[in-house]
């Protein structure tokens, strides 16, 4: 179905005098005729902005594109920003606004699963959209959420088996940052680890946003590890880093294999301190398609820094926009039963290779891929899937791609 501003007039006419009879009413005058609101909510300030800045860059850089472009059908994309603080509290007040003052069919935020869970009720309550860009560790199933990050079986299912059989390393210590993403990577790591042949020999968390990493360090250095397996998220990636190196260890011998650490940590960190260290994502910036570099090309000119890197979550937080532009085009009308209606099965050319939503489940199919870091602070791909996988954000459950345990009916917990 076409878009037209007489559409969007007709259903906020419709919706304001149905009164109490619908879950709720988008009739602000921007929604009705030249633009349509969205929420851009990330943490601007706070430990996490180190990485969530250039999230909210990537998505205001998409609604620029599109709106250079016309905007959807005509109209423009009209974003409201807030600001998390990285703190969960302050995330859920903001959402809230969002939602129900501002009135916006769909807000594209969150980094950390701990934010996204803050956020969760107030879109779950309300019935509004949220798209979620960052990989997390699964076991949600939400009909008020776009997920368009990895889930395990695209990070982990590779990679745990790679580690072991490429590197030849079966003694995993486990350390992350203590919050719900670390420990239920975690779980999903420990039993891909006893599938394959290997063992897990600790399993550590600091806080979130921790910086003083000597006793960690000095612990997996006596432990009788061969590798690190690293959940450590934000800017406590930074200092994780350096007190390794800081400590004599080095990644040739023992390193660390990250679920978290990207393009801007290591930015961040200097490349010195990563080199030889290896993560898995479906995204690197070294991806050599014309796509992808001309997509780095328009982000450094569009945060006007030269030198700006790219990164999985910033990826999916540019790619979901487009995906969030075609399913409103396909509703027909912004309000986010329609849109839910219409991102089932988009597809996309995302700088990363062809993403698509699964109708089921709301989750995204993307490409694994493992990469090693270099002095220059780029991945090296060592190794890439041949096509997307297919999202299962049960798969430390039983799921299977045969056999969903969240479908467009809802969980079914009697297979957990």
């Amino acid at each position: 179905m076409i878009i037209t501003r007489r559409k969007l007039l007709k259903t906020s006419a419709a919706a304001g005098a149905a009164g109490l009879a619908a879950p709720y009413f988008f009739t602000r005058a921007a929604q009705a005729a030249d633009a349509v609101e969205v929420g851009v909510l990330f943490s601007l300030t706070g430990g996490l902005s180190i990485v969530e800045k250039s999230l909210a860059d990537a998505t205001k850089m998409a609604i620029d594109e599109i709106n250079a472009e016309g905007g959807v059908n005509g109209m423009m994309i009209k974003p409201i920003v807030e600001d998390g603080a990285s703190d969960p509290k302050t995330y859920n007040e903001k959402a809230s606004k969002l939602v129900i003052q501002d009135r916006v069919p769909t807000v594209f935020g969150s980094y950390t699963s701990a934010s996204r869970k803050a956020v969760l009720p107030v879109f779950e309550k309300r019935r509004n959209l949220y798209f979620y860009p960052t990989y997390y560790e699964g076991f949600e199933c939400s009909k008020n959420v776009v997920y368009t990050g990895a889930v395990p079986n695209q990070q982990l299912s590779n990679f745990i088996p790679w580690i072991i059989k490429n590197l030849g390393k079966k003694k995993f210590f486990i350390v992350g940052s203590n919050y719900i993403y670390p420990r239920e990577m975690a779980k999903v790591s420990k039993i891909l680890i006893e599938q394959n042949g290997g063992e897990w020999i600790a399993d550590e968390y600091l806080e979130l946003g921790h910086s003083e990493w000597g006793a960690m360090v000095k612990k997996i250095k006596d432990s009788g590890c061969d590798v690190v397996l690293s959940n450590v998220v934000g800017d406590s990636v930074v200092a994780f880093y350096r007190e390794y190196k800081n400590q004599g260890l080095t990644h040739d011998k023992l390193p660390i294999c990250a679920t978290v650490t990207s393009e801007i940590e290591i930015a961040a960190m200097g490349a010195e301190f990563a080199v030889g260290s290896y993560t898995s994502f479906p995204y690197f910036q070294a991806i050599a398609t014309d796509r992808n570099q001309a997509f780095v090309e328009r982000y450094r000119k569009y945060v006007n820094d030269p030198k700006a890197v790219t990164h999985h979550a910033l990826e999916s937080s540019y790619f979901q926009v487009y995906l969030w532009k075609q399913a409103l085009e396909k509703a027909g009308e912004a309000t986010p039963e329609a849109i839910r209606e219409g991102v089932k099965g988009q597809v996309f050319e995302a700088p990363n290779g062809t993403v698509t939503v699964e109708p089921e489940n709301l989750h995204t199919f993307l490409t694994p891929r493992i990469a090693q870091w270099g002095a220059d602070g780029q991945g090296s791909i060592i190794d890439e899937y041949a096509a997307p996988v297919k999202p299962l954000p049960y798969v430390a459950y039983g799921e299977t791609a045969d056999n969903l345990f969240c479908t467009a009916k809802g969980l079914d917990t009697s297979k957990l």
